[in-house]
């Protein structure tokens, strides 16, 4: 009968420290009054057999638990608060988290020079190396058919607007806009303060942005070499301080689950987009659209977005083709083939090499899509679905959480609580 005895002795105590109080009180008041204290008045509260007396009955005293509203109140505000830091702290948080996702991308590189008795400190240094120098040839190889199709767009507008004469209007203002940026580039003698007031407006604009892209690369780079080099033992530390050694096999298994699941998804999402671009730039190159290098980096980088980034593709190479080809039928087979190549990514090649391991939900993709990518812009549209899996892997295994990642998982899932 544990309940009835435990809450009569709360009550007891309870009633003991408030005599002890009152006592304590009555004294002071004596001795205020300059009266003498007689050897029969209680002692006071700060004399030690009474103080102890008092912590234990105070530590029989507990709180009243929260009401079910304030509860789900409470973690509104906690939930809000978080979003709220995610989007503010993001110039910490967003590097942080690309960090975390290279690393998995890079751990089997890691790995294989480690076994060829490679110090983790030079081999992490000549990964990051080798991946900076590979997105600056990848960039510099892509800046000539870009400005070549840059000076070619202006060429390419009449060619639109007779394939859209419903659009005509708006073709027009594009034309007039295209103008007023040559205008600009060529820097005109009659220029006034309003023109000087643009190009001083838009060059802080831009020098901000590249300031902020190249600061936020710096902090990744750098967050990213020391994680591949200690974070394992980051991780050791943090299974040693656990209290009990099933929450150890917990942590070191959810982990272990993690790196090998996120990498391999990592690994095979980059092979698949860069066969993609292969395949791009070849159907491209055959339909005549020319510049297969740059279309099929194009491919390749909006592959890396779900469901945005092809969508983006298909418009950028119906508008291509359209300002490419006189013949209709040629300006919109750019865009087809584009279709048909996602087509067999994504009902034959993406099933094949990930159904087993990754089986999410389409419209938590979704939702996971545009609340990241509200959050943190193109790299969180490109992190929804690794941020997506590593949740799934966390709340598979700890059991209080199996209902969350039933949400998580794909229709046909079985479930077991």
């Amino acid at each position: 009968m544990i309940g009835p005895a435990s809450g009569g002795g709360a009550g007891q105590k309870s009633k003991l420290l408030k005599s002890e109080l009152d006592f304590g009180h009555a004294g002071h008041d004596a001795g205020a009054n300059g009266e003498q204290a007689s050897p029969n008045t209680p002692r006071t509260v700060c004399e030690p057999d009474n103080l102890e007396l008092i912590l234990a009955a105070a530590a029989h005293i507990s709180p009243p638990p929260l009401s079910k509203s304030a509860t789900v109140l409470l973690a509104g505000l906690f939930a809000i608060a978080g979003f709220a830091a995610l989007q503010y702290a993001s110039a910490i948080i967003l590097p942080l988290a690309l960090a975390f996702v290279l690393k998995l991308l890079l751990q089997p590189a890691i790995r294989f020079l480690e076994r060829w008795h490679v110090p983790p400190s030079i081999g992490s240094l000549f990964v990051i190396l080798v991946m900076i120098a590979g997105v600056v040839g990848f960039g510099t190889a892509l800046s000539g058919p870009a400005e070549t199709w840059a000076a070619k767009l202006p060429e390419g507008i009449p060619r639109l607007g007779e394939h859209l004469r419903l659009l005509r209007t708006p073709i027009d203002a594009l034309q007039h806009i295209l103008q007023q940026a040559e205008l600009i580039a060529t820097g005109p003698t009659q220029a006034g303060t309003s023109l000087v007031a643009l190009q001083g407006g838009f060059a802080s604009t831009l020098f901000g942005n590249v300031h902020a892209l190249v600061d936020g690369l710096f902090t990744t780079m750098l967050i990213l070499f020391f994680l591949l080099i200690f974070g394992d033992t980051l991780l050791r530390h943090i299974v040693e301080i656990l209290p009990r050694s099933r929450d150890k096999v917990r942590a070191i298994d959810i982990s272990q689950q993690i790196e090998r699941d996120i990498s391999g998804y990592l690994v095979t999402i980059t092979a698949m987009n860069a066969a993609v671009g292969v395949a791009t730039a070849t159907v491209m190159q055959v339909s005549g659209l020319g510049d297969p290098l740059l279309w099929g980096a194009v491919a390749f980088l909006l592959n890396y977005v779900p469901i945005l980034g092809p969508l983006t593709g298909i418009g950028i190479f119906f508008l291509a083709g359209l300002l490419t080809f006189d013949s209709l039928w040629r300006a919109f087979l750019p865009g087809a083939l584009y279709i048909i190549i996602h087509l067999i990514e994504g009902e034959i090649v993406t099933p094949m090499l990930l159904a087993r391991r990754f089986t999410l939900n389409p419209l938590i993709v979704i939702l996971s899509l545009v609340f990241w990518f509200w959050i943190w812009g193109l790299a969180g549209a490109i992190l929804s679905v690794p941020i997506l899996a590593i949740a799934k892997i966390v709340c598979d295994r700890i059991q209080p959480l199996k209902g969350v990642a039933h949400l998580l998982a794909a229709q046909g899932t079985a479930w077991s609580a």
